[in-house]
């Protein structure tokens, strides 16, 4: 999947017109590409469109036209989209009461790092995770990691092919898991894999 430059973005006038319908294409996109694991965990699959919205919106929130300022934003996002090799997903924890999130996110160390994606018949991917910073301490885990899955040519063939993709957690004070994806879930996956 290619990265994002300057050529692939509206300027501010012409996203204002077309932002209702280029939103709701990219809502129903993202829909798709979300995964509840368990009922605290949520990872969304990014990709090229997904990361487009994502920078048109940062653009038009900051007023940035400026060449210097567009590209500091296409250098932030374009490290989210999946290159072909590789699945890039964000990795929410939700916890709608403050003290609870905050216990949890203490119990929850590591918890980036004992998520996985698995194509069948394949070992179980554990991801690189928040290559742009890190994110828990000795004392508590971040609510948002940022993951990046590294697929085999094997595993990505068979991904192809239309082999079931499976997802979860299996962290000590986490453990969630789907063994298999829905198919337009899986079908999008795909799409990402050269």
């Amino acid at each position: 999947m290619e990265n994002l430059n300057r050529e692939d973005l509206y300027s501010l006038e012409k996203y204002v017109e077309i932002r209702p319908d280029f939103r709701a294409k990219v809502m129903a996109h993202k829909q798709i590409r979300v995964v509840p694991i368990g009922p605290n965990a949520t990872l969304h699959f990014e990709d090229r469109l997904s990361m487009q919205y994502q920078v048109q919106e940062m653009l038009r929130v900051e007023r940035i036209f400026e060449p210097d300022g567009i590209q500091e934003e296409l250098d932030a996002y374009n490290p989210l989209i999946p290159d072909g090799s590789n699945w890039k997903a964000t990795l929410m924890i939700e916890y709608g009461d403050v003290e609870e999130r905050q216990r949890r996110l203490a119990q929850l160390i590591g918890v980036e790092r004992q998520t996985w994606v698995q194509v069948s018949g394949f070992e179980r991917v554990h991801p690189i995770a928040n290559e742009d910073m890190e994110r828990e301490t000795q004392e508590k885990t971040s609510a948002v990691h940022f993951l990046r899955f590294e697929l085999t040519l094997e595993m990505i063939a068979a991904a192809k092919k239309g082999a079931a993709i499976g997802i979860g957690i299996d962290h000590e004070h986490y453990r969630h898991q789907l063994d298999k994806l829905s198919e337009p879930l899986r079908g999008s996956l795909a799409e990402d894999l050269d």
